[in-house]
């Protein structure tokens, strides 16, 4: 488990030992005052998106033929990948400059997705950092890593209005939904049922 989960439990008051169970789902969901359905679909989709509470920071130690897969219109073949596989800085500035507000190779390289939903680019901080009071965030992202990870999550529901699905019941048709709007398709859908289904055990347990 990641040093995150320590001090979101650390957060909502049970025993931060890094372990995510029962007792934690249910401090969480008490803390942030969410309902048992809001709960289990953010914690099931931030559990999914962050390796199951082990990954705040996205990776980008892509092989060559990993950026082919994941982005194949920008990378088609071998050639279009050289210089940038296994250069973390150099593809973050080659995928992510020129948008999401990032308007310098600087900032591309910088706001790449980092808390339990992976938050990504200047501008999704910027606003992160308004809506939630924390101008700091702006100077050093990495806080989203460790004192904000869950944070951002709860934002990227709250934004996008995420809770108003999550309030239609816990069921495949919901997490499907609310993954596709996560995702931008169905990823690990598996997965994200697993995870949704078994933190709604616990809230209800």
């Amino acid at each position: 488990m990641s040093d995150a989960m320590k001090k979101l439990q650390d957060k909502v008051g049970v025993g931060a030992d890094g372990h995510f169970g029962k007792n934690t789902a249910k401090a969480i969901a008490q803390h942030y005052e969410l309902s048992n359905e809001r709960a289990a679909h953010l914690m099931g989709q931030a559990s999914h998106e962050s390796g199951h509470w082990r990954h705040t920071r996205e990776n980008l130690n892509y092989s060559a033929e990993s950026m082919m897969r994941v982005w194949p219109s920008r990378f088609p073949d071998l050639a279009s990948c050289e210089g940038l596989a296994r250069n973390p800085k150099a593809l973050a500035e080659n995928v992510y400059f020129g948008r999401l507000g990032n308007d310098t190779k600087e900032k591309a390289s910088l706001y790449v997705g980092r808390g339990f939903l992976q938050l990504t680019g200047y501008s999704n901080v910027k606003s992160f950092a308004s809506d939630m009071g924390c101008p700091e965030v702006i100077e050093d992202p990495s806080l989203l890593e460790t004192n904000y990870a869950f944070e951002t999550a709860l934002w990227f529901f709250n934004k996008n209005k995420l809770f108003d699905i999550a309030d239609d019941g816990v069921n495949e048709e919901t997490i499907r939904k609310i993954s596709k709007r996560v995702n931008g398709g169905y990823h690990g859908l598996n997965d994200r049922i697993e995870q949704t289904n078994k933190i709604y055990e616990y809230l209800n347990g």
